[in-house]
């Protein structure tokens, strides 16, 4: 028993590890990485090199569920509300009529090719519908392709929003193949088994998301490396509960991240860095217990038409789909062409298609087998071309400026610092010789091989790259600095209102900060101000006074302070909603 076990421990540690180590090769070669996952996995099944036999559906179904919430959850958390500004229209047109229409078109062509019924026929095409968040995500944030916002948004909303419709359509056509009864039957049934499924998931998934903002953000004394595993716990929770409640617990995950992620949550940074290793651990997972259940020996049989019904796929059904559905958005040809080629099948696919199998389908191993090679040719035709025609279309961009580092420092006591880094922008005001504020300054430039510091490296270049501590709550000002183009009034956030000079310490702190002691209540806040920056305040200087924050806003005749902004909530705990800043601000 124990020597089975750590056999067991061995065979499947060494087989993650060679999948990691592998990518450093793949990334040389061109090849998609998760291509290399699922082929080691085919190498050490039964048909391969280890003779590995692991024929369980239930229990890959299991390990690619899970492995697929988290994949979604982080896909949910790394997407920032501004991608759904850009492009939230034509992405969930994409993610929904889009694979009802490629679902009908596959089908088509498996009716065609493979002789399969009508319901049977539309159930492949439902299981090949889905673009896989998995690799989708890879190439696009990790693969060092930078596409324009509008594409890359609509192809990373798509990707992550799309698996619950693809879900919902092969389990209910699976449901009708199983039992014999016509679509005609099923047709209200159908109808609100998708309005509940997709409502409950898409209710559950948003109240999940502010409960793991919330959660967080009143754990303040529970011990960092527990904050991750914790926000990842909870997550798998709303995935689990939603499907016992008849949602979709991947939609529920998928929107819990993209609601706690675009929340400002305690230690951030750490979670994605945690989530970042959970979700290739998930990735290599998946891929290889896919591979491992597979059996390459039976896809000569279906060898022809399954790569037929995939080119299909690739050059016909997918480009299809994207040109009717962003037709009404005025995207030009060149993106219509990439968005259509950019259709990767990956785990998903392969996971929905052991369905079938489950539901007692006597067609369940062939559609296996045909899906299987279709991800193998989408990973292949595609996946080792995305660069290739991103740049043929003339749709590459440099690499974005702005927030490049940021790692959390662990200090005595609740002290919240974090050390960023930013790349400048060619275009910031900086790079022509604009002040930086003061509390802004940086604590080292890299420009180029060298290493300045702020005092002999003189005005910003573009591409420099500046390193600086900053508290939580300086990040989002911090971002406005050096984080895009920006003009001198964007340089600073210069407070929630407006008082002006004449105003006095006493009558502030009795209005904003009852708390603390003032030692000179009749000295202005000009006064206060010019001598807290010996009589050289500038435009976006900053100076702390118990719970609230005085900003430079204005100056007048010689230099001295004319307006001073008040921030309200300068170090506002990660989480604080619109609801709580207004309450704030109205006192």
């Amino acid at each position: 028993m124990l020597d089975w076990i750590s056999l067991a421990i061995l065979i499947g540690a060494g087989l993650i590890a060679a999948s990691a180590l592998t990518s450093l090769a793949s990334q040389r070669l061109g090849a998609p990485l998760l291509l290399v996952f699922l082929g080691i996995g085919l190498l050490a099944g039964e048909d391969g090199l280890l003779g590995i036999d692991f024929d369980s559906g239930p229990t890959a179904y299991f390990i690619g569920s899970l492995a697929l919430a988290i994949i979604l959850f982080d896909s949910g958390f790394e997407t920032p509300l501004r991608s759904y500004r850009i492009a939230a229209a034509p992405a969930i047109v994409l993610s929904t009529l889009g694979v009802v229409l490629t679902t009908g078109l596959v089908g088509v062509g498996a009716r065609l090719l493979l002789g399969l019924g009508w319901i049977e026929s539309l159930m492949l095409g439902a299981i090949a519908a889905s673009t896989d968040a998995a690799a989708v995500f890879f190439l696009l944030r990790v693969g060092g392709i930078t596409l324009r916002d509008r594409v890359k948004s609509t192809l990373e909303i798509e990707s992550g929003t799309n698996d619950p419709m693809a879900i919902f359509l092969t389990i209910t056509l699976s449901g009708l193949a199983a039992t014999g009864a016509g679509f005609e039957a099923a047709g209200l049934e159908l109808a609100s088994a998708f309005a509940r499924q997709m409502g409950i998931g898409a209710a559950a998934g948003v109240a999940g998301g502010f409960f793991i903002a919330w959660l967080l953000n009143r754990l303040g004394d529970l011990e960092p490396g527990l904050y991750p595993i914790t926000a990842l716990s909870v997550a798998l929770m709303v995935f689990a509960a939603t499907g016992m409640l008849g949602g979709s617990g991947f939609l529920a995950a998928y929107l819990a991240g993209l609601v706690a992620g675009n929340s400002r949550v305690r230690r951030a940074a750490s979670l994605r860095r945690f989530q970042i290793g959970m979700t290739w651990l998930a990735q290599i997972g998946m891929f290889l217990t896919l591979g491992l259940l597979a059996t390459p020996s039976e896809f000569g049989a279906v060898a022809l038409p399954a790569v037929a019904l995939g080119l299909y796929l690739i050059f016909v059904a997918r480009p299809l789909m994207v040109w009717l559905c962003l037709m009404p958005f005025r995207f030009t040809g060149r993106e219509i062409a990439f968005t259509g080629w950019v259709g990767l099948r990956g785990a998903v696919s392969i996971l929905l298609a052991i369905l079938p199998s489950l539901s007692g389908l006597p067609q369940g191993q062939l559609v296996f087998n045909v899906v299987f090679m279709m991800v193998l040719a989408s990973l292949i035709v595609q996946g080792w071309t995305i660069r290739a025609a991103a740049r043929r279309l003339k749709l590459l961009v440099p690499p974005p400026a702005g927030l490049v580092d940021r790692i959390e420092l662990d200090l005595p006591g609740k002290a919240d610092v974090e050390l960023v880094g930013y790349r400048i922008h060619p275009d910031n005001m900086l790079t022509r010789g604009a002040r930086i504020p003061r509390w802004a300054r940086p604590l080292v430039i890299l420009r180029g091989e060298r290493t300045h510091s702020v005092h002999d490296a003189g005005p910003l270049q573009g591409d420099d790259r500046v390193y600086l501590f900053a508290s939580h709550g300086q990040v989002d000002l911090l971002d406005r600095v050096y984080g895009s183009p920006a003009g001198p009034e964007e340089l600073a956030e210069l407070g929630d209102f407006v008082l002006t000079q004449e105003a006095t310490l006493g009558e502030l702190a009795a209005l904003y900060a009852p708390a603390v002691e003032v030692e000179t209540p009749a000295i202005t806040l000009g006064e206060m101000l010019a001598n807290e920056f010996n009589n050289q305040p500038a435009i976006g200087d900053r100076m702390r006074f118990g719970p609230i924050e005085l900003v430079v806003r204005k100056l007048g005749g010689d230099d001295r302070v004319a307006e001073i902004g008040v921030v309200l909530e300068p170090d506002a705990p990660a989480g604080r909603g619109w609801l709580d800043r207004l309450l704030a601000r109205l006192g």
